[in-house]
């Protein structure tokens, strides 16, 4: 019995900071989903560009003695302006030409035509990915991957649990992160504007908010959150051109779970799908993880349509 407590206790362990990288994504995504209402295939790929970009400056600051073990989490830390830069630039040339209120005279608001842009966008990074850094998996080797801290668990005098230092620290960050993207959102100007233009941009025009700029931050936001996130996992998650396929129905699937609008469901619907994936593995295959989460993600809907944070809009 003391050695299933034990075993639930570090499974949970697990699905909590797996949890948190995942909550981290999510946001991400719902920085821009939420927002701007544009279904961003690309997102995927901005966290793998986050993670090739942190194993590139990683592994120029390991060379450095003063940085340490410290310099992967300093390498997702830098790869935040890039990433917002790169997104902004994206918006710029590319995004804006589709949303906003650009879309509105557009068939379907511009959906179809977001679609194929984001799609268009996400096979260019793939791509790309794939002639300039090659096939095979990369990761960030790091001495805090191999190291763990032992909590003595109060079952009996041999109960321990083992928290991995480089996932527990990456953890760590992301709520940081998070917290910090809600401190901008609730109590900046800038977050005022982003929250109305999401939502009533037309409305927000006539207050004085440029509202296609507050979708171009939004979006480097989003851009920028995602490649930390990638960073952040690429220490226990090698980088390939495609490894952001495997995570896009997770965002999706965390930012509808926690409700499409919150940020802060969005951060909780992606701890929910990490936790139910690793507990489901204490009675399940590794192979059925994503059935459970799934299974989990209809019933709660089935229960609470608008997700965990939503709300319930009544339309005339």
């Amino acid at each position: 019995m003391n050695a299933m407590i034990e075993q639930f206790v570090q499974t949970l362990a697990a699905g909590l900071t797996a949890g948190s990288l995942y909550g981290l994504t999510c946001v991400g995504l719902a920085m821009i989903f939420g927002i701007m209402r544009v279904i961003n295939f690309a997102q995927g790929d901005f966290m793998m560009v986050g993670m090739y970009l942190a194993v590139w400056i990683a592994a120029r600051l390991g060379g450095v003695h003063v940085f340490g073990a410290a310099a992967p989490f300093i390498a997702a830390i830098l790869v935040a302006p890039v990433l917002f830069m790169a997104g902004s630039l994206l918006h710029r040339l590319l995004i804006s030409r589709t949303t906003g209120l650009r879309a509105v005279g557009l068939s379907g608001e511009g959906h179809q035509a977001q679609l194929i842009l984001t799609l268009g966008v996400a096979l260019i990074l793939q791509n790309g990915a794939l002639i300039l850094m090659g096939s095979s998996p990369v990761s960030i080797v790091s001495k805090l991957s191999s190291r763990a801290w032992e909590i003595p668990l109060l079952i009996d005098e041999d109960s321990t649990l083992f928290l991995n230092q480089a996932r527990t620290i990456s953890a760590l960050v992301s709520i940081g992160v998070a917290f910090l993207l809600f401190r901008l959102i609730r109590q900046t100007g800038i977050g005022k504007s982003l929250r109305a233009a999401a939502d009533n941009p037309e409305a927000a025009t006539y207050v004085g908010i440029d509202v296609t700029r507050a979708h171009r931050i939004a979006f480097g936001l989003g851009a920028a959150i995602a490649g930390v996130a990638g960073a952040l996992m690429v220490l226990s998650t090698p980088a390939q051109p495609f490894v952001g396929t495997d995570f896009i129905i997770i965002m999706y699937a965390g930012v509808v779970l926690g409700g499409i609008g919150s940020i802060t469901g969005a951060f909780w619907g992606g701890m929910v799908i990490g936790v139910v994936q690793q507990l489901s593995t204490l009675v399940l295959p590794l192979q059925l993880q994503n059935a459970m989460v799934f299974l989990v993600f209809v019933l709660i809907l089935l229960f609470r349509p608008q997700g965990l944070f939503g709300r319930t809009v009544e339309r005339a």
